[in-house]
């Protein structure tokens, strides 16, 4: 780990690229799909948990078992504590009875068929309150034997809101880099780390992927010509195109919530600061002038202002600044080493690395109260993202000697860990909702 100071602030940032050497990326002229699914461990639980029996939906599902990926999307949360349902499988029109599912401890029931008809599958759920004894969702889907797991993680997105009153992120998707013997792959996956694809492949380090609002698009950093430059990438169609090749570094793109604007970092003036340009790479603008280094800019919710990094102070903190320019105001305080914010989505709190007593952790910071919560153990704990609901965090980390991405939840009681078997993975972005 490269620590950062007032004359090498810049270090972590570029710490991949020093031993990447020359060479020319590969883009994907289509995605494809990965070799290596990301495994899940689990540790913790939540504060509250809710009982739930997921039945064994009735019918046929091709290769994916729709009541497995479902209570596998609830367990992952840590807030739910699934009831065995010993084998028992129900249809969508079954009749429940509540009290016997009641007295086995499930205060509520999840249940349904799924039907074949040629290439085409139907899914149909419900989802009850035993104690109540009413009804509280009921759905249908159609797709592929493809999208069998996507429609799952749809039901379980359901089955978390009607129960919380939180809108679920199983459905959504994780950005992150795959660092192999062979170069490196720009890789998108389900939030649970299957079905990776492959968005690009370079022998050259590719570096800070970045969602747009829409989820459609992907801005990134590659040094396939020998240099940093930033591109935005189609998902759909692989198309890509650079929007920022300035004279020196080009780095951090950060999207603005509505999509049409971006904040980047240049070097072409000689040290690395913050401008913000047009989604199409039009109309540069310089925030701010400072004569220490700014960096890792991201929106805060209304996208008025930019949280960002800056050594500025004589140490590396978290400062904002509206994004039109002006005065940047100090964000954090505590300890001497605070990077890579990020605002929840609800514009209410941040998350950071800071360092403390030699370990790189993830932080939480109130933006209101200013009290902080360190989520994470390290030692070297990176990139933090926030799911789009706001309430799990997903970071790159360094376990057991191992590069694995991990997830906390924001009150740090529950962890997953998503590990490949050959490589590193890092450089992580949790995608937004989609529709």
């Amino acid at each position: 780990m490269t620590v950062f100071t007032a004359s090498g602030f810049i270090g972590r940032l570029w710490r991949r690229t020093a031993a990447a050497g020359l060479g020319i990326a590969l883009a994907a002229a289509t995605a494809t799909t990965a070799q290596a699914q990301l495994r899940v461990d689990i540790s913790g639980v939540g504060a509250t948990q809710y009982p739930i029996a997921i039945a064994d939906f009735a019918g046929t599902s091709g290769g994916t078992s729709t009541h497995e990926v479902i209570r596998a999307d609830l367990t992952r949360s840590g807030q739910f504590r699934l009831i065995n349902t010993a084998g028992a499988q129900l249809n969508v029109q079954s009749a429940i009875d509540y009290g016997t599912w009641q007295a086995r401890g499930a205060d509520y029931l999840a249940y349904g068929s799924v039907a074949q008809n040629g290439s085409q599958y139907t899914v149909s759920y419900r989802l009850v309150d035993n104690v109540r004894k009413s009804e509280l969702d009921q759905a249908t889907f159609s797709g592929t034997e493809s999208e069998m797991r996507r429609i799952a993680h749809k039901i379980a997105d359901r089955i978390y809101e009607k129960i919380t009153g939180v809108r679920g992120v199983f459905s959504t998707r994780i950005a992150y880099v795959l660092q192999t013997s062979n170069g490196y792959e720009l890789q998108i996956a389900d939030a649970d780390g299957q079905n990776p694809q492959v968005m690009l492949r370079s022998k050259q380090s590719i570096i800070s992927p970045a969602w747009s609002p829409d989820g459609s698009k992907l801005a990134y950093v590659s040094f396939e010509s020998g240099k940093s430059v930033i591109y935005v990438q189609t998902l759909a169609t692989a198309q890509r195109q650079p929007i920022s090749n300035y004279k020196g570094n080009n780095s951090a793109p950060a999207w603005s919530p509505d999509g049409k604007h971006m904040a980047i970092v240049l070097s072409m003036d000689g040290i690395s600061q913050i401008y913000t340009i047009n989604a199409d790479g039009s109309d540069l603008r310089r925030v701010m002038r400072s004569p220490l280094i700014d960096t890792e800019p991201f929106y805060t919710r209304d996208g008025q202002s930019l949280v960002f990094t800056s050594d500025r102070g004589g140490s590396p903190q978290v400062y904002k600044v509206p994004a039109s320019g002006g005065d940047a105001q100090r964000v954090t305080f505590s300890g001497s080493y605070n990077i890579s914010p990020r605002v929840s989505p609800d514009g209410q709190q941040l998350v950071y690395v800071t360092r403390r007593n030699g370990a790189f952790r993830i932080a939480s910071l109130s933006l209101s109260s200013g009290a902080e919560q360190l989520l994470t153990d390290g030692p070297d704990d990176q990139s933090p993202s926030y799911a789009p609901n706001g309430m799990q965090v997903l970071y790159s980390s360094i376990q057991n000697g191992r590069s694995v991405l991990a997830v906390t939840s924001i009150d740090g009681r529950v962890r997953q860990t998503l590990s490949v078997l050959n490589g590193k993975v890092r450089e992580p972005a949790w995608g937004p909702f989609t529709n």
